[in-house]
């Protein structure tokens, strides 16, 4: 598994994916698999991620489905026991994720919590579970997705950002944390721009050559690459990684730089978004 600092995925290495029965989690399952990864799929869906285990199965892949509610404090803990049974975790992708797409005043307390329990907490809870493991093995990488909206307040999206901050600030204290104590084990945050995620329809972004919308599959082949090298973080577009400098200037300034480049505007802000979407509270990012 192992070359160096960097994490080589390969017939020997056991890799976790939260909310890896559809989306970016779905993609990155089976290109891991195809490499010759046992790829362990956490989700709440059971028939989406026996879907998986079997697609992964029909390209000649390994995988593992265990069905598990994020939102559960001791299902985490039953699903992180159910994995070590399989034997030791090298890589772990804090995937799963939820987003509600609307301002603060139309949210409720439960789709508050939820976002909150999905996109913040469960990454904490997950790792914690696994990361004893790891440095009992000697080695680890900790992958957790993110988003720009980490890196930059968004308008009709503050409890997605606010739990995005909180996904950001846990990743970069975690890193400290292992160099500190030398533990051998790394981590990857991963912080994308829209994602097509099928709530746009042939839409595009303010500034689409250098923001576009991505898509699933190019996000996914560049988390996985990134997972085998030596970043610590992953922005995409590559653009993303200059957002958080915005923070520094005059407020009035940055808005307008921010307004211009459109890296704070909310989901209704863009035109042509399905009517499916429209009328879906959550979706996954």
């Amino acid at each position: 598994m192992g070359r160096g600092s960097e994490t080589v995925i390969d017939g020997s290495t056991t890799v976790v994916i939260t909310g890896g029965g559809s989306g970016i989690g779905r993609l990155v399952a089976l290109a891991a698999a195809r490499k010759g990864a046992h790829v362990v799929l956490w989700d709440r869906d059971e028939c989406a991620v026996h879907g998986v285990v079997a697609e992964a199965g029909a390209q000649g892949g390994r995988a593992t489905a265990v069905v598990v509610d994020l939102t559960d404090a001791d299902a985490i803990e039953l699903a992180a026991a159910e994995t070590l049974m399989l034997g030791p975790v090298d890589v772990l992708v804090n995937n799963a994720g939820v987003v509600s797409g609307k301002p603060l005043a139309e949210l409720s307390v439960a789709q508050i919590e939820r976002t909150m329990r999905v996109n913040a907490i469960a990454p904490i809870l997950v790792t914690r579970a696994l990361l004893p493991a790891m440095r009992d093995a000697g080695r680890g990488r900790i992958v957790t997705v993110a988003s720009a909206a980490g890196l930059i307040g968004v308008a009709g999206q503050t409890d997605y950002a606010a739990s995005k901050f909180a996904a950001v600030g846990f990743m970069e204290s975690l890193r400290a944390e292992l160099r500190k104590e030398g533990a051998p084990i790394t981590t990857l945050t991963v912080a994308p721009f829209y994602i097509d995620t099928g709530m746009f329809e042939g839409v595009t972004t303010r500034v689409p050559a250098l923001l576009p919308i991505l898509s699933q599959a190019r996000v996914a082949t560049q988390i996985l690459a990134a997972i085998e090298s030596r970043r610590t973080l992953l922005a995409l577009p590559p653009l993303v990684r200059i957002v958080p400098a915005l923070k520094l200037l005059p407020a009035p300034v940055a808005d307008r730089l921010a307004d211009a480049l459109g890296v704070n505007q909310g989901m209704d802000a863009f035109r042509g978004r399905s009517a499916a979407a429209r009328s879906t509270d959550e979706a996954l990012r």
